[in-house]
């Protein structure tokens, strides 16, 4: 036995015949070249019908939300610094009766809260002018301006978040489904091949596939961060629209009582 594992020890390594030799190095160099070759945008010009169809939807669904993201960005930091302002001038002891003499004057379309206190304002001096209707009445009838008022200023907020939102929602779905195209494609491509396959086969169909589904995420990822942003931006003002409508209410009561 000792002598076998000497014998066994003693016998040489042969080296790779030259043939299998090259073989390695060729397909080592054309691995390194396809590398080198790769790019996305190859990627999307040599895709398949479908898949391309499902990248060009995710496209226009990406440019969709980047639009409503920049314009609801706006419009949202546009209500939040009318909010300040008009709040800065309401609470400095001017006049109501200047204050609505201000905001009917101006040549442009108010909002926000200053919308709210010219509903709620011109319902109360409506009301009261009349006989015989009580300050509880006349009250209601401002609440009711001010809620109605308040609603559709929070609704012109509000608009355009639920098709951000769903684009955030079902944009990782549409890109699932481009690579399940990509991969079937792939595969049907390769069992109608009669000859031997390899990696470098294999390696488009799959990275296209795969692109899909990161498409997908890129659209889906910035759309979800900006309906959660934006949504508790237009929370956080509807309730300061809440809380302005009662406090002026309480004035409003005030004054009624005064009158009586």
């Amino acid at each position: 036995m000792t002598s076998s594992l000497i014998a066994l020890l003693a016998t040489t390594v042969q080296a790779l015949p030259e043939e299998a030799t090259q073989a390695v190095t060729q397909g080592a160099a054309a691995a390194g070249q396809a590398a080198a070759e790769f790019s996305l945008l190859d990627l999307v010009i040599k895709a398949s019908l479908p898949v391309q169809f499902i990248m060009l939807l995710l496209v226009v669904a990406s440019l969709t939300s980047w639009f409503i993201i920049f314009r609801k960005w706006k419009v949202i930091r546009r209500a939040k610094a009318e909010a300040d302002h008009f709040e800065e001038r309401f609470w400095s002891g001017a006049e109501l009766s200047k204050l609505y003499a201000g905001t009917t004057e101006r040549a442009r379309n108010i909002g926000g809260l200053e919308a709210i206190f010219e509903a709620g304002f011109r319902e109360f001096n409506r009301v009261r002018q009349r006989r015989g209707v009580d300050a509880r009445a006349q009250i209601e009838s401002a609440q009711r301006a001010m809620r109605a008022t308040g609603s559709r200023e929070v609704d012109g907020l509000e608009h355009n978040l639920e098709l951000l939102a769903n684009i955030g929602s079902t944009s990782p779905y549409i890109g699932l489904v481009g690579t399940v195209f990509g991969i079937m494609v792939t595969m049907h491509s390769l069992v109608s091949a009669s000859k031997q396959v390899g990696i470098a086969d294999v390696a488009p169909g799959i990275s296209e596939a795969l692109l899909a589904t990161a498409m997908g995420l890129f659209v889906a990822i910035p759309a979800v961060w900006a309906y959660n942003r934006f949504a508790t931006g237009v929370e956080r003002l509807a309730v300061r629209y809440d809380a302005f409508s009662e406090e002026f209410s309480s004035i409003l009561q005030r004054q009624a009582h005064l009158d009586e």
